[in-house]
């Protein structure tokens, strides 16, 4: 599973201990930058981070901005994207359950490293339930395609 990371400037510290994690658990990912604090637009990580799900290059994201809203609008916004703004293990591990969230996008001022590290373990270790759930998520992928 290769998964593809990225953040703002507010999201890069959080980012880099998120990096540090999937070296240390073997998981293999591409990292879409930034790749220091310095002014970055949150839209832009979205975008490029999400084109490396979207082609099939990574199978999810982790994204990483101040509160980790905008850049889960941002996310959004790219077509075949469901990304989920997360800051409790509850909201982690049933967005992937019922909504198959393929993006996992955290608050760097919200959260500590230790809550965002247990987040990005539950989100990257629990699988889609289908079901009932799928067809829910083809209503939503109804709705994206117009």
């Amino acid at each position: 599973m290769k998964i593809a990371i990225g953040s703002d400037h507010a999201g890069f510290p959080l980012k880099e201990e998120i990096r540090k994690y999937l070296e240390e658990k073997g998981i293999e990912y591409v990292d879409c930058g930034v790749y220091d604090a310095s002014s970055a637009d949150y839209p832009i990580q979205a975008k490029n981070t999400c084109e490396k799900i979207v082609s099939g290059e990574c199978v999810r994201g982790i994204l990483c901005c101040g509160t980790g809203i905008g850049i889960s609008m941002a996310a959004n916004k790219v077509k075949g994207i469901r990304a989920a703004c997360c800051s409790d293990y509850f909201s982690a591990k049933y967005t992937r359950l019922h909504n198959d969230a393929n993006v996992l996008c955290l608050g760097a001022r919200v959260i500590g490293v230790g809550a965002a590290l247990e987040l990005v373990d539950v989100f990257l270790n629990t699988e889609f339930e289908g079901g009932r759930h799928q067809r829910r998520v083809d209503l939503i992928t109804e709705i994206e395609n117009g």
